[in-house]
Formats: C-alpha cells, sequence, structure tokens
C-alpha cells in the first residue's frame, strides 16, 4: 500500500516519507479499511514533533487518528457483512502505530463507526478527534437540554462541532471568536456569538446569560479563566481541553466560592463507553443535518508534509484533510 510514516522525530518535511508499505490484515475484533480521506489534527503533529518531550511510542508510526473510507476485510470474530461498508474512522494511532495516512488502516471494529450514504467522506474523516472532544466536553457532565453553554474558539474544529451538538441537544449556546471581523463566520442560528476584542465580552455574555452560564466549553483556559469566573453560574462546569500555557493559572477563590467544576480532557484516555456513545451521537446528528464542518485546504498524500505544517501554522478556519489516492 502507499503510505507516510516517521521513523524518528522531527521536522515534517524532514521525517515525514511517502512510498510503499505491506498491506495490514485485521486481527481478531478488527477491521480493515480502505481510506479515502485521513484528517489531520494538531494531535498528531505534536506527536511527531516530539511536543513536550514525548519520545516515539513506536519503532515506525504511520500518523492520523481520524480518516473516512469503506471496510473491505474482516478479523475474526467481526461479521463479515460489514465488507463493503462506508465508516468514518476514529482513534487508529491512538497507543497503535498506524493510522491513516495510508490507503488502508487497520482498527478495533467498533472505531469504525458506520458513515450513512448521504454523508461525505471529508465530514466522516473529520468527526474523529474533534468530534469526541466536543462531545465529552458537553455532554461529560449530563444532559444540556434547557442550558446556558458557552463555548469558546467556534470556528475551531472541536470548538464548531461542540455548539452543534450542544444546540442538537437543546441547549441555549453562546459562542466566542477572537475578533469582530470573524463574528459573520458564526451561524446565528447556532449561537449567539460575541468577539473577545470587545472591551467588555462579560458583559456581551451575560447580555445572554443574566445568571452565568451553565457550561463552558474551553480551549484556551490560560486567556479565558477570569472571564469564565466573570460569566460561570453556581455549580458550572468548565470543560477545558486545551490551554496556551504548560502551567496555568485560575482565579481559585472565586472559582470556589461559585462552587465550579474544572474538567480537564484529553481524548486519548476517554473511556471507551465515552467514545462509543460520543461516535453513536455523533453519527445520529449528522445524519439529521446537526452537524457540518467546514473544510479548509485539501492536500494529496505525497504532499502530507505541507499539510502537517499548515496545523502546526495554526490551520486557520477549516479542517485540513488528506486525500488518499485509490
Amino acid at each position: 500500500m502507499l503510505a507516510s510514516w516517521y521513523d524518528d522525530q522531527g521536522p515534517a518535511a524532514d521525517v515525514l516519507h511517502v512510498g510503499e508499505l505491506p498491506d495490514p490484515v485485521p486481527g481478531p475484533g478488527e477491521v480493515r479499511v480502505r481510506v479515502t480521506v485521513s484528517g489531520v489534527n494538531p494531535g498528531d503533529t505534536k506527536k511527531r514533533r516530539g511536543w513536550l518531550g514525548s519520545s516515539m511510542p513506536f519503532p515506525r508510526v504511520i500518523p492520523h487518528s481520524d480518516a473516512a473510507g469503506v471496510i473491505d476485510a474482516v478479523g475474526a470474530g467481526v461479521d463479515a457483512h460489514r465488507v463493503g461498508q462506508r465508516v468514518w474512522v476514529y482513534g487508529a494511532q491512538s497507543y497503535r502505530p498506524f493510522g491513516t495516512a495510508a490507503q488502508y488502516t487497520v482498527v478495533p471494529d467498533h472505531q469504525a463507526a458506520p458513515l450513512p450514504d448521504h454523508l461525505s467522506d471529508e465530514l466522516g474523516a473529520s468527526l474523529g478527534i474533534p468530534g469526541i472532544t466536543a462531545h465529552r466536553a458537553v455532554f461529560a457532565d449530563g444532559p444540556v437540554d434547557g442550558q446556558l453553554v458557552l463555548v469558546h474558539g467556534v470556528l475551531g474544529s472541536v470548538g464548531s462541532l461542540a455548539a452543534q451538538l450542544a444546540h442538537w441537544a437543546g441547549a441555549t449556546v453562546i459562542a466566542t471568536v477572537r475578533r469582530t471581523a470573524d463574528l459573520d463566520h458564526v451561524d446565528p442560528a447556532v449561537a449567539h456569538a460575541t468577539a473577545l476584542d470587545t472591551g467588555d465580552p462579560a458583559t456581551a455574555i451575560r447580555s445572554y446569560a443574566p445568571r452565568g452560564v451553565d457550561r463552558i466549553i474551553e480551549v484556551a483556559l490560560s486567556d479565558n479563566a477570569d472571564l469564565d469566573n466573570a460569566v460561570a453560574a453556581n455549580n458550572a462546569v468548565i470543560a477545558a481541553y486545551a490551554t496556551r500555557t504548560d502551567r496555568t493559572e485560575i482565579p481559585f477563590w472565586p472559582l470556589l466560592f461559585n462552587n465550579v467544576t474544572l474538567r480537564l480532557l484529553g481524548s486519548d484516555d476517554f473511556p471507551t463507553a465515552a467514545k462509543r456513545q460520543a461516535a453513536r451521537d455523533l453519527t445520529s446528528a449528522a445524519a439529521v443535518g446537526a452537524l457540518t464542518v467546514a473544510v479548509g485546504d485539501r492536500h494529496p498524500l505525497d504532499d502530507i508534509a505541507k499539510a502537517h505544517d499548515h496545523v502546526d501554522a495554526g490551520g486557520g478556519h477549516g479542517r485540513i484533510l488528506l486525500t488518499i489516492p485509490q
């Protein structure tokens, strides 16, 4: 099969190779997926770079955890009727060496979720890490029907899906963007939007949530901790999946007296049951048109280094995808 891999960590152009590798064979409980589109996540490029001092987990790594494609072979114990089924894949390179930047990937059966025929491969390849992270951020602390949910960074991959999932589940969603110029990119049918470069974003958020917000989906806790404290309702939850500084300060006593729960989210280690529920809910929401994904640049597999560099540079507004030759 044609694939990309790295044997050492470092800059994308220096360590990423593209060439032929043996076709993988599914083992018991596994399926093999012929990949059509592979999604590129910041976590994929961080692993390649050795972020936070991480080392090579395996001698050779085929990167990327997310994809869409078609099951073409199954291992022992898997229903043979799955062959030919369109699927979206998550967790392919989570504690496993060989991900989706290849013509074939092998994953446990439950990590290949059925992709309804009317949904695109691009959407399917965008549901994995962003969608499951978003789902956990929104629902880990219970239903959000009737609640006020604040989503920071709503134009990002996780933030966009979190806002749509919360809206689908019956919440009133308030969303932030960095710049006033970005407000036009937020769907008013999904969220009330405010920009963080306004003079007083807390007042703007409180105009939609006078008693405070019940859930906060946080992409930059180091930047927003004081703002979150200013708009959180008593017993609110801040679900943070990213920050900009390794040691992040928070207004501890005000948050304590407000009985705020701080939930930190690392997607590789979510409970298996939570991931499986997320996959079911993401597929259901997408099937009824409740989820859309903005696609940024698409790169052929041969240009994987450019795709990684694009993600490392911030990615812009839109999912970065690799098209896998058939």
